[in-house]
């Protein structure tokens, strides 16, 4: 017989800073890949580039999602009752780091930049927010800023490869 009065233990919390990181990295990678594939046919009109913009926000939402998930499966104990809502809620930061490029293909949509070429405004902004997610992290973590830096620039040669890739495949 089991003890129905047992206390079920809360899932393991990610720290902020470790979501924001990881979330951030995924979110921009991915951001460059969805940008690499989306305009890999060459369609550069307005209403592609809405179209990019609320593919790419699908398909951040469906990472997010599904990454929450696998965490919830993975914790094989029991669960609380709202347990697979905060982890779903814990993916935040994969969405949120989607959303500046998000408005950049956004913008060209709406007129507000030319839309042609915009895909390399975008890689540009991950290599950057890449760049800075690693900085930031780094130095969170008490690094000295040349390792810090040096940890920045291996996050931004990620979203340097998904443009190389891009290239060599174009």
């Amino acid at each position: 017989m089991t003890d129905s009065t047992a206390v079920v233990p809360a899932p393991r919390r990610h720290d902020t800073r470790e979501a924001i990181l990881f979330g951030g990295v995924y979110g921009s990678v991915l951001a460059c890949s969805m940008v690499a594939a989306l305009t890999q046919y060459g369609h550069t009109s307005q209403d592609s580039r809405l179209y990019d913009a609320a593919w790419l926000l699908v398909t951040a939402a469906a990472s997010a999602l599904a990454h929450g998930y696998a965490h919830y499966i993975a914790e094989r104990g029991p669960h609380r009752r709202w347990d697979a809502l905060r982890v779903l809620g814990d993916e935040w930061p994969l969405v949120t780091a989607v959303l500046p490029t998000v408005l950049v293909l956004a913008g060209a949509g709406w007129g507000w930049w030319p839309a042609d070429d915009v895909e390399y405004a975008a890689f540009a902004l991950n290599i950057v927010l890449l760049f800075t997610l690693g900085l930031v992290t780094a130095r969170w973590s008490h690094r000295s800023w040349p390792v810090a830096v040096a940890i920045g620039a291996v996050d931004a040669l990620l979203g340097v490869v998904v443009v190389v890739a891009n290239a060599v495949i174009k």
